[in-house]
């Protein structure tokens, strides 16, 4: 492009978002043409006074809108429209916020791909509930929730503490689940082209929701204890990230749990970079773990998000919130922004679970079912290297050669059994390899189907590569 500059005195926030925004603008007045390419971003911010790097953001940014695509080397181009005239997907080429599992799951297949509470008969309990606050508030149920009562926030702090953490019921906000809690502190505290850190391997359904939203991730390593501080420190040092997500007990997918050390340094790192640290404990308050939480090493600067999907009944959409008050208002509007709002009938359920001792009967309940069902994974792969925790319902099982993960995946599913191969887990792009794949024990319904689907899999460990033709 020749002898075209953007206006960047229209619009407030950073320059690279007014950047961004001039040129998104200028694309949709015709002014940028399709297939054009945009200044290199040495040269623009020569033109505008700026930093090389400020260009980048902004470019950055127009890729997470869709707009552009650029490859090293070549350059970046102005994506064309389609033939209705509407702008391009809002995914940015190199992002699939999809994942590895399929939309709708097969059926007819053993679900080794999901985590969510056993079933041990809590629907009972929950309908009993359900119906009582169905006839004690009709007029609640019937409208939109503007006023939270007192006892919801109670029960989150209630559900929320663990060890030594107590949080105030003035620092909860409830949620619908503890993945909308923690995109709701995303979407609050930072903005679109800010970097958000995750492991190599974690939930990665949130790097890919925050990507929807124009977050950008930044991979941060781990070794065999965990999340390396010295790495977080590089991360820090050189992308500035604004969060970062982590869950320090029974990490998922690799069950590893931080030690108290690093949980202090995690913590140093934070606060001398200004990081704001997600601490996700919902596995964590399935264990007995007695290392303190992140959020009682930097208390001002961490926020717990947590719910009853594992322990209790995911279908509930149980979750809760603990941040700094000075975040608790902003998070609250964001969650309201982007699920909706809460809806009455199921805060209420979820508080008269938590208050009346019934979710915490019905946790000690699936955690002892989530414990016979581990017993039946330890005998059955006795021999081979995985993961597993009594109280935890997934394991992380390592492949022995020649064994690829998806590979592995695809071999389960032609024998009838659903599992995650690593991919599932990638927060992005990365070059590591893992040779492992995940798979819980608490869909099934029964335990004879646990038995049934880890044969299969020993079956095809004992087998290796010669008991699966791709080709069939």
């Amino acid at each position: 492009m020749t002898n075209w500059l953007p206006d960047l005195t229209a619009g407030s926030g950073p320059l690279y978002q007014r950047l961004a925004d001039s040129i998104e603008t200028d694309i949709d007045r015709g002014v940028i043409d399709a297939g054009a390419k945009l200044p290199p971003q040495r040269d623009l911010a020569y033109d505008i006074g700026t930093t090389v790097g400020t260009v980048g953001r902004a470019y950055q940014l127009l890729r997470e809108r869709g707009l552009v695509s650029g490859e090293v080397g070549r350059g970046t181009y102005v994506l064309g429209q389609r033939a209705d005239g509407a702008k391009p997907d809002l995914l940015a080429p190199d992002v699939s916020a999809e994942g590895t599992r399929h939309i709708d799951a097969p059926r007819g297949k053993l679900r080794f791909d999901s985590t969510a509470a056993p079933d041990i008969g809590q629907g009972d309990i929950v309908a009993g509930v359900l119906s009582r606050t169905a006839q004690d508030h009709p007029h609640e149920i019937s409208s939109y929730t503007r006023d939270f009562p007192d006892r919801w926030y109670e029960a989150g702090a209630r559900w929320l503490s663990r060890n030594s953490f107590r949080p105030a019921a003035d620092a909860i906000v409830p949620t619908l689940g503890t993945h909308a809690a923690v995109m709701a502190a995303i979407a609050a505290l930072t903005t679109p082209g800010d970097y958000v850190a995750f492991e190599h391997l974690t939930y990665s359904q949130i790097s890919r929701s925050a990507g929807l939203i124009g977050r950008r991730t930044a991979l941060v390593a781990s070794d065999n204890e965990g999340i390396d501080p010295q790495d977080f420190e590089r991360v820090c040092a050189q992308k500035h990230p604004k969060m970062i997500f982590l869950m320090p007990t029974a990490q998922n997918p690799t069950l590893v749990t931080l030690s108290a050390a690093r949980r202090e340094a995690i913590a140093r790192v934070a606060r001398e970079y200004n990081v704001i640290l997600i601490e996700d404990d919902l596995y964590g308050h399935l264990t007995d773990d007695p290392t303190p939480l992140l959020a009682e090493y930097a208390p001002e600067r961490t926020i717990v998000a947590g719910g009853l999907s594992k322990s209790v009944a995911a279908g509930v959409r149980g979750g809760w919130l603990s941040c700094p008050p000075a975040y608790r208002h902003r998070i609250r509007v964001a969650h309201k922004m982007m699920t909706g709002g809460m809806p009455f009938l199921l805060a209420e359920v979820n508080t008269r679970l938590v208050l009346s001792g019934q979710a915490d009967e019905i946790r000690k309940r699936s955690i002892a079912e989530i414990n016979a069902r581990i017993a039946i994974v330890r005998e059955t792969l006795a021999g081979f290297a995985f993961k597993s925790h009594d109280r935890v319902p997934f394991v992380w099982l390592t492949l022995p050669d020649p064994w690829l993960s998806g590979t592995f995946k695809n071999a389960c599913l032609e024998h009838g059994v659903l599992i995650d191969d690593e991919d599932e887990f990638k927060a992005g792009r990365s070059e590591q390899v893992f040779h492992g794949v995940r798979f819980g024990v608490s869909q099934p319904r029964q335990r004879k189907d646990i038995a049934e689907g880890v044969a299969v899999i020993r079956r095809l460990l004992d087998e290796g590569r010669a008991g699966y033709d791709s080709f069939s």
